[in-house]
């Protein structure tokens, strides 16, 4: 079994329930961390983090003075308006469903009301977290900066991902040229975190059930996935596409802050038991997967201290 089927192992087929997704996952886990064997603490190679940061000065379409953010006036961040939206896969409509993205009941998918948010245009790049680590010292797996800086940042867990988003969060509060609209917010009480899966899955399909975030048909010309490698953000235009996100399917997988439990998706349920030792949602699909796995409504799990070159994040900006 390869180490992508081993993070994603419940994804698709007919679990019987959760808990069986999440026990059998924590068995593969453990038994493949017990034949590695010891492993030396991951850290980054300072000289080559140091050429990665000298080298970005040019980057198109981010800002050098801005921590590599786009060049956008909401330095990349795009409202996802409130209002109702279906959540999860009718396979009458879509067939390539897993049972886990099926409503319990007589309807295969619920419509879900959501606030306002606002959400990355992109993938976080690896310029991005680079700047992070590069002024916090923060370690973390040297893997995340062996792409180019405009890729898409992968091989970070879930705990890392958080710690970017923290640490943005703090940087934009305190920067005097912080957009005016993005500086109310966080005044206001706003938070810059991963989104839940029910914000990712709005941002990725709109309101009107869609297969892939442009229809209801695979199209290789608007993401990356059955390939061999990550592409650049924003690489596949995509008019179609909601919102004018990008990447929403393939490149990377993207992590959540939503724990891996079963239909019905209750957004209070995200909000507890946090620290305890749970698998996290993961959604989008990777350049390596077929179309079945780059549909709006695909779920995978990982722990939070897993690192795989194939799994990223985006953020959001939301009230908690």
């Amino acid at each position: 079994m390869s180490e992508k089927e081993e993070v994603r192992q419940g994804a698709g087929g007919p679990p019987p329930s959760i808990v069986g997704i999440a026990f059998v996952l924590a068995v593969v886990l453990a038994v493949w961390m017990s034949l590695r064997g010891p492993q030396p603490e991951s850290v980054v190679d300072v000289e080559r983090l140091s050429r990665l940061a000298t080298s970005l000065g040019d980057l198109a379409g981010f800002r050098s003075d801005a921590w590599f953010l786009p060049d956008e006036e909401l330095l990349g961040f795009v409202e996802v308006p409130g209002g109702p939206f279906l959540m999860g896969s009718d396979p009458a409509i879509d067939p390539l469903a897993f049972d886990n993205e099926w409503w319990p009941g007589a309807r295969p998918q619920a419509t879900l009301d959501l606030p306002s948010f606002y959400v990355g245009r992109y993938e976080v790049t690896v310029a991005q977290f680079a700047v992070f680590v590069e002024e916090t010292g923060y370690r973390a797996d040297d893997g995340a900066f062996q792409p180019p800086p405009d890729h898409p940042v992968a091989t970070v867990s879930w705990t890392d991902a958080l710690a970017y988003a923290r640490w943005l969060e703090t940087t934009l509060r305190e920067w005097p040229d912080t957009p005016s609209e993005l500086s109310r917010l966080l005044r206001e009480g706003w938070r810059i975190s991963l989104p839940t899966e029910a914000e990712w899955e709005k941002a990725s399909r709109g309101s009107d059930g869609r297969v892939y975030p442009w229809g209801n048909a695979p199209r290789q010309d608007r993401a990356n996935y059955g390939g061999r490698g990550t592409a650049p953000v924003g690489s596949f235009d995509c008019p179609e596409c909601p919102f004018g996100l990008l990447d929403m399917s393939g490149n990377v997988w993207e992590l959540t802050r939503s724990p891996y439990q079963a239909y019905p998706y209750d957004e209070t349920d995200d909000r507890e038991g946090l620290d305890a030792d749970a698998l996290w949602v993961m959604r989008g699909g990777a350049f390596n997967d077929p179309e079945r796995n780059v549909r709006s409504a695909i779920r995978g799990g990982v722990d939070p201290g897993v690192r795989r070159p194939f799994i990223g994040f985006r953020l959001v900006i939301t009230r908690f």
